[in-house]
């Protein structure tokens, strides 16, 4: 099974930011959705909020 949950590190490797970077997106993502700071972002709701075709996200 794959995963599903996107981590600053992902984030990182799709966009070529930095891990701070991708932490203030991953926030950012959060509050646009309405959801508490321990809830995960999947990949389905990055890709829709970011606009990246999800076949090119890779979450190995």
């Amino acid at each position: 099974m794959e995963r599903i949950c996107v981590y600053p590190k992902d984030v990182c490797k799709a966009t070529g930011h930095g891990e701070r970077q991708a932490q203030r997106l991953l926030k950012k993502i959060r509050i646009a959705l309405n959801k508490e700071k321990d809830q995960f972002i999947t990949k389905k709701e990055f890709c829709d909020f970011t606009g990246i075709d999800p076949d090119l996200m890779d979450l190995d």
